[in-house]
């Protein structure tokens, strides 16, 4: 691997990928800034926001894995990147049972996290945040449903993989020389770059899960079908009740105890499958 580096420290593959992001966020904000109805003052159209959500994914979240990538490896950046096919057909469908089940797990962080004493401006940013979800949101016709799944399931859970788990947490596991330390860092950072603090702990916990998803399978095509499964399941469930946006669930204990289970189990399924896919490549 080290034969394919351009840049062999993870610290100067770290100082690129912020620099780079940095650019892109100045560039996304431009972008988006430049946009006809856009007003930061004043209400938008759901169209409006939909296209400025889109401008940003694909700015803020694609170009800096991009250049990270061509910068950074000799040959095949986007197959360093993860796009490539996971050893077993299994680990698709393993990933979204993994997010599906994590349901119950993450609903109870939520709850536990509206229990955290927060700053006015946290709350505050955390209810424009949801008014802002719930304009994206709206449906005027069956058509709508169909261009949020595709604005808030398809988009970010592809450009977002691609920047958190394709760049971020390869640097972050070459960083630190262990992979769970890698993906628990990069989960943080991912849950805390969305700035909804309230939300903090299950955002966290579901980078966590698609970050081992993709450790395990090898592809990042798992991951980003997981993350935009998961995205839709949501969109699909807002769309019928619009005041989800704003709700913490009550959830019992049994089904949190469940979820776990079903968690663990899973992630153990993943790394016995992972293990004997890399056994029989040696082979």
């Amino acid at each position: 691997m080290p034969n394919n580096l351009k840049i062999v420290s993870p610290w100067s593959q770290l100082a690129l990928f912020l620099g780079l992001l940095g650019g892109s966020l100045i560039l996304a904000t431009i972008a988006i800034i430049i946009i006809p109805g856009y007003h930061i003052d004043r209400p938008m159209t759901a169209g409006t926001i939909k296209l400025a959500q889109t401008i940003s994914s694909i700015i803020l979240f694609g170009l800096p894995a991009f250049f990270y990538a061509r910068l950074t490896f000799s040959d095949r950046p986007f197959y360093h990147l993860g796009f490539r096919p996971a050893p077993a057909a299994g680990f698709y469908l393993a990933a979204i049972l993994l997010l599906l089940f994590s349901y119950p797990l993450e609903g109870w962080l939520g709850m536990l996290n509206q229990k955290i004493a927060m700053p006015q401006w946290m709350i505050k940013m955390e209810q424009d945040s949801d008014k802002q979800v719930e304009n994206l949101l709206q449906m005027k016709n069956s058509a709508d449903l169909y261009i949020n799944l595709l604005v808030v399931a398809i988009i970010p859970a592809m450009f977002e993989e691609i920047c958190f788990r394709g760049a971020l947490q390869r640097i972050m596991i070459y960083l630190f020389k262990n992979h769970w330390v890698g993906i628990i860092v990069t989960g943080i950072l991912f849950s805390a770059f969305h700035l909804q603090f309230q939300g903090f702990l299950p955002r966290m916990f579901l980078g966590i899960l698609l970050g081992a998803a993709y450790w395990y399978s090898g592809s990042l095509w798992t991951a980003i079908l997981a993350h935009a499964f998961f995205n839709g399941i949501q969109v699909i469930m807002v769309s019928q009740n619009p005041r989800m946006v704003n709700e913490t669930p009550v959830v019992p204990w049994y089904l949190v105890l469940a979820s776990m289970v079903l968690v663990i189990g899973i992630l153990v399924y993943m790394r016995k499958r992972s293990t004997l896919a890399v056994a029989s490549q040696n082979e």
